[in-house]
């Protein structure tokens, strides 16, 4: 049936003295409504309808993310728009409405009590993400519980806080007293350091160091830190951040090997046993060159030393998991928490790091366009430890080497006439400093047709050319963005030694192919292989017998801690029986 508007136009303009407080005339009895019938009331509701939908499209263009925002620029990935309207594309209702509370909390690991508005990611992710095979323990879930009591007992603003604060100062000022707190808590402070990815494990790592000793872990922002740009609040009811007035934070950046402070210091000097010089804090230095003192932070007799100290302040930019698990200090609660061993990023990763909002809209814009309506997902990440920024030939040939040698993706077919039909496709996201990878690869499966039929589209979002951690923060919001897209794949390739694949994998719960690293800037033979298990590599352990006090190979004492697949000398988490 077509409809005439102009006929809806003439009653709208007819009836309009009816919605109209003063009728034209101004009497009294114009100020009435006239009475209509409910035949020509139903006609004006459904007028003003067909008026207004066209705006409506507008609208639902706009906040559905049609209409496109401008490249950030010129690097292909659309800047985040602080809009919260617009950030929610996906309504959370509407994302959520087969879902149950069980898997929005991903088994209980996630608490309750957080507005789903100020971290959308931590209700929406469920949409985006398959279901984990590995539900957390009840022991780590009882652990995290507690965890947040005492945190929120504890944490910024709270009496104890501010009476442990009041103390530091005071010792710091005095340059002596005891370091012993005599409140009920004591802290962890987690200093900024290296990039992105490092960033992420170490805060990991010293969360584990909090829950198997009962400590509160505040992590430092701010200038050397956008934390709060890129994760929301774990916590419920608390914050994480450092307090801006802390009172030691001008001495951070002094901090090193020679500091009175520094645990290794101390116990080389034999400080601990000097009750009238003790600092007013302990720092632990845990930077990949750490000297033999600092290393025994890791002995259960030397860590004894710092078992009641108030407050511990670490720098890291290690994954120093592994070593806890060497410790016999910890054995026991760990293999509670983590009856399967190689989970303990997947889950403290996914507790930990959600992304805020702004950070959100670029995983779910990107990812909605372009990967959503794939039969399979492919991640590649790509990342070269070599000198001049690249491209390099090699490494093409070698993520080529890779795709065939496990049939990531069908090789391109030779005779077009022999391509079968399929309706499958495959998405291939590739993450990478340079462009370069990706374009070559779009290129091949563009101009020729697969072996299978299948379609391959391959994506990236970015392209920095550098990595700029300490002075972007768009860098840093695309960077962990792409991170956690990876981690959203069916299928994952990593490069070696990259702790931005390391992250990928242990949020996606993902054994992933390890891109080798070459020695001679030739394709290693094989290119890949599958990796151990999703934990991340602890890239500069300790080779130290604690017990026996002499050098030893901490990769052969614990059937649960092995070498590396792509650092040699490292340490990982394994499942003995899963390899």
């Amino acid at each position: 049936m077509i409809v005439d508007k102009s006929i809806f136009r003439k009653r709208l303009v007819e009836g309009s003295s009816t919605d109209n407080p003063t009728a034209n005339d101004g009497t009294a009895a114009g100020r009435v409504a006239r009475p209509e019938s409910k035949q020509m009331s139903a006609m004006k509701i459904f007028a003003m309808l067909l008026l207004s939908l066209p705006a409506l499209a507008t609208l639902t263009m706009f906040y559905n993310g049609s209409v496109s925002a401008p490249d950030e620029i010129g690097h292909g990935f659309v800047e985040a728009r602080v809009i919260e309207q617009t950030i929610a594309a996906r309504d959370s209702s509407s994302n959520t409405t087969n879902v149950s509370d069980d898997d929005l909390r991903l088994d209980d690991l996630l608490p309750s009590g957080f507005d789903a508005k100020s971290c959308l990611s931590r209700i929406q992710s469920t949409s985006y993400r398959k279901k984990s095979p590995f539900p957390p323990s009840p022991h780590l879930i009882s652990k995290l519980r507690s965890y947040e009591a005492r945190h929120k007992r504890c944490g910024p603003g709270t009496k104890s806080y501010k009476a442990a604060s009041l103390n530091l100062k005071s010792k710091s000022g005095s340059g002596s007293g005891s370091w012993f707190g005599s409140g009920e808590c004591k802290y962890i402070v987690w200093i900024a350091y290296s990039g992105l990815g490092n960033r992420i494990l170490t805060i990991a790592s010293a969360f584990l160091y909090a829950l198997l000793t009962d400590r509160v872990l505040l992590v430092e922002h701010g200038s050397k830190s956008d934390l709060a740009d890129l994760f929301c609040e774990p916590f419920p009811g608390t914050s994480w951040l450092l307090p801006d007035k802390f009172p030691v934070r001008t001495k951070f950046d002094k901090l090193g090997h020679a500091s009175p402070e520094c645990f290794g210091h101390m116990l080389k000097h034999k400080a601990f046993d000097n009750a009238t010089s003790d600092p007013a804090f302990v720092y632990v230095d845990l930077v990949h060159d750490y000297n033999d003192h600092d290393k025994k932070f890791f002995c259960d007799e030397d860590h004894a030393l710092v078992k009641n100290v108030e407050w511990l302040v670490v720098r890291s930019d290690n994954y120093f998991v592994p070593s806890l698990f060497l410790m016999a200090t910890f054995r026991e609660e760990l293999f509670r928490m983590f009856p399967a061993k190689v989970t303990v990023f997947h889950h403290l990763g996914r507790y930990l790091f959600h992304p805020t909002n702004q950070v959100w809209g670029l995983v779910t814009r990107f990812y909605d366009a372009y990967l959503a309506g794939a039969d399979e997902r492919i991640g590649i990440q790509v990342r070269t430890f070599y000198n001049g920024p690249g491209p390099f030939q090699f490494v093409m040939e070698q993520i080529q080497a890779c795709i065939q040698q496990e049939t990531l993706i069908p090789d391109v077919a030779n005779d077009v006439k022999l391509v079968p039909k399929s309706r499958k496709t495959k998405a291939v996201l590739v993450t990478s400093l340079i462009g370069d990878y990706s374009e070559k690869l779009k290129a091949r499966y563009w101009l020729n047709p697969t072996s299978s039929g299948e379609v391959i589209g391959v994506h990236q979002p970015s392209h920095e050319g550098f990595q700029l951690t300490d002075q972007s923060l768009v860098h840093n919001r695309k960077a962990w963005a792409e991170m956690y897209l990876l981690s959203l794949m069916d299928r994952l390739v990593t490069s070696a030694w990259s702790t931005f694949g390391y992250v990928a994998q242990g949020l996606g719960g993902l054994r992933p192919l390890i891109l080798y690293k070459s020695d001679n800037m030739t394709v290693p033979r094989p290119p890949c292989g599958r990796g151990m298990s999703m934990e991340p590599c602890f890239h500069a352990p300790p080779f130290y017998d604690c017990r026996l006090r002499r050098g030893a190979d901490t990769g052969a004492m614990d059937e649960h801690v092995r070498h590396c697949e792509d650092v040699s000398w490292g340490l990982k988490v394994v499942d003995p029986n899963k390899f």
